[in-house]
């Protein structure tokens, strides 16, 4: 049986390459957007490394903590956390200093109708966090929504491609990176910019919403034909293990898993478990936001989970009456509409 315990257990076990690695790094982390889908398990995975490589290090976890179970997770463990409103400059001044900082807040679904309030968070708030973290060390969340939209034989987008945003959610996105670029450039900041492509933790991801759509009789999308996905304990350890890899000018790196996962094929096999014949509508697209993650796979080594264990995870937890948080990913949308 799958419970909340067992889950977050699995996704804050550190690695033994993360109690070693949380050892090179200098100084305390500060999370800045710690209330989010992963920023509480990645805030106590951090934690755990250092309590297993016996040292000392703060681990901070700011928010706004509108989710009051997110800071009671983070505080039953353990964790110090300090209530902020990033889009305040006052209260950003008051946030303690540290040398690193994981920089993970972030606008993306809500955006259509309320676009000014994704540009805010999106554009302004890295303007505000650099003025105060100057000379920093950082790992800033970007997305993998910056690229163009590929064939799936190709592999998916290398860093090298130029990013093609489509949309506000996208574009603005791009804007927090080049907000982190000027810092570098203007302040000699070290940066690991980190984008990521669906991190999986079974209460929410591209998995989830299939399977929902599966159990519920309606049809799975075809349009975007084939999605990467992680599981999210290695996409926490990749956010902790950054700081190592931060450069000047800015290290761009894909956070995703190695697979180009067809759609169609991941919802037959969760339907298997699920014993249920999905739905499909739509014809099959020939393009998806896909990722190349080989450069990752270079600096951390393959995902311990695979495709086929987070599948199956997916199903079970689903299955045992795991609860979702009601976050769809909304991965079939080709328009940039969030």
């Amino acid at each position: 049986m799958w419970t909340e315990e067992k889950l977050n257990q699995i996704l804050t076990e550190p690695s033994e390459k993360l109690i070693n690695g949380i050892k090179k790094i200098d100084g305390d982390i500060t999370v800045l957007g710690a209330s989010g889908k992963m920023g509480p398990t990645l805030c106590l995975l951090a934690k755990n490394a250092i309590n297993k490589a016996g040292i000392n290090k703060r681990i901070i976890a700011v928010a706004r903590f509108t989710d009051k179970d997110s800071e009671r997770f983070l505080n039953n463990n353990g964790i110090e956390t300090i209530t902020c409103d990033l889009a305040d400059t006052e209260q950003i001044k008051k946030l303690p200093p540290t040398e690193n900082i994981i920089y993970m807040a972030g606008r993306k679904f809500g955006t259509s109708g309320a676009e000014y309030l994704t540009w805010a968070m999106n554009a302004a708030v890295p303007a505000y966090v650099v003025d105060k973290y100057r000379g920093a060390n950082y790992v800033v969340f970007s997305s993998g929504n910056l690229y163009p939209y590929v064939a799936p034989f190709t592999g998916g987008n290398s860093e090298n491609v130029a990013p093609v945003p489509i949309g506000e959610y996208a574009m603005s996105t791009l804007a927090r990176e080049r907000v982190f670029e000027y810092a570098a450039y203007t302040y000699g900041a070290k940066i690991f910019m980190y984008r990521l492509n669906y991190a999986i933790d079974l209460r929410y991801g591209v998995l989830y919403d299939i399977a929902q759509n599966i159990l519920a009789g309606n049809p799975v999308s075809l349009t975007v034909p084939a999605f990467n996905f992680v599981w999210q304990g290695y996409a926490n350890e990749i956010a902790i293990l950054g700081l190592l890899h931060t450069e000047n000018p800015p290290k761009v790196v894909n956070i995703t898993g190695p697979e180009v996962v067809s759609v169609r094929k991941a919802a037959e096999i969760l339907s298997e478990y699920l014993g249920k014949v999905p739905i499909f509508s739509g014809a099959e697209g020939e393009l998806a936001l896909l990722s190349d993650a080989s450069l990752c796979a270079e600096l951390f080594g393959y995902p311990s989970v695979t495709r086929n264990d987070i599948i199956r995870w997916q199903a079970e937890w689903i299955m045992d009456g795991g609860r979702g948080l009601g976050k769809p990913t909304h991965f079939e949308e080709r328009q940039g509409n969030y």
